[in-house]
């Protein structure tokens, strides 16, 4: 851009370039902040590794993955947990939980639930306002400590894992991540299972566009992710899959 202001100051450019410029960089800042995939403002996961290390008869080894995925769920704890927590359970699959901090008063016994069904724990922010991200770093570091100290309080568990709100990041949030010592988790494959209402087409996407190694994003708040996801579990096995919590 700056090569762009000299053009038109030096060279005689129409200022136009210099507006358009300014435009597409405007842009550029606010795609990279909505698309977590991009990595642009901080480095998220999206999607499993290959290999992973397995530690057995005394030994550490590499082996490669297969066919995984990791099934995650946002918002929680709420009332259609315990219908997920039952499903998961009786197909034997674990899953990695997201957990809103001011959702923890009142599902005390669901999220202690989580933890002692082998299931994994991550910050999911205290609040989820949509102007979570026009605070501050301060502000959103104190967000993010605050609901690490309510799952600890519960679980006894040290969190290290977050999802950002709406997938949306910038460098306030950056920081906040970076202090509190968290890693970042995007997804392969979003569900939109907030917005669906026709579960046939919800099921069918879902198993259509899992490969190795997906990263799906469910909300366990919502009743339809429930009353597929036992399909959803069985049709992905019948295709080969195991399922993997994303580990600390």
């Amino acid at each position: 851009m700056l090569h762009v202001a000299a053009g038109v100051y030096f060279d005689g450019y129409s200022w136009w370039w210099l507006v358009i410029t300014l435009l597409a960089y405007l842009l550029l800042l606010a795609a990279g902040s909505f698309f977590i995939r991009w990595n642009f403002y901080l480095r998220s996961l999206h999607r499993l590794p290959m290999l992973q290390v397995q530690f057995k008869d005394g030994q550490f080894g590499i082996s490669k993955r297969g066919k995984q995925v990791a099934l995650t769920f946002d918002d929680g704890p709420a009332t259609p947990t315990a219908t997920i927590l039952d499903i998961l359970k009786a197909e034997q699959v674990k899953a990695t939980f997201f957990i809103i901090g001011r959702q923890i008063a009142g599902n005390e016994a669901l999220l202690k639930r989580i933890q002692e069904e082998g299931h994994v724990l991550g910050n999911h922010s205290f609040d989820h306002r949509s102007d979570f991200d026009w605070q501050s770093a301060k502000r959103m570091q104190a967000e993010l400590q605050q609901t690490n100290a309510a799952i600890s309080t519960i679980t006894g568990q040290e969190v290290k894992l977050f999802r950002p709100p709406y997938g949306v990041t910038n460098p306030n949030l950056a920081k906040a991540i970076r202090l509190c010592g968290l890693r970042s988790i995007g997804w392969t494959l979003r569900s939109y299972d907030t917005v669906a209402r026709d579960e046939e087409k919800l099921l069918k996407k879902l198993v259509r566009k899992s490969r190795p190694g997906s990263i799906i994003l469910l909300h366990d708040r919502c009743a339809i992710t429930a009353t597929i996801l036992p399909e959803l579990i069985r049709q992905l096995k019948a295709e080969g899959y195991t399922f993997a919590c994303i580990r600390q």
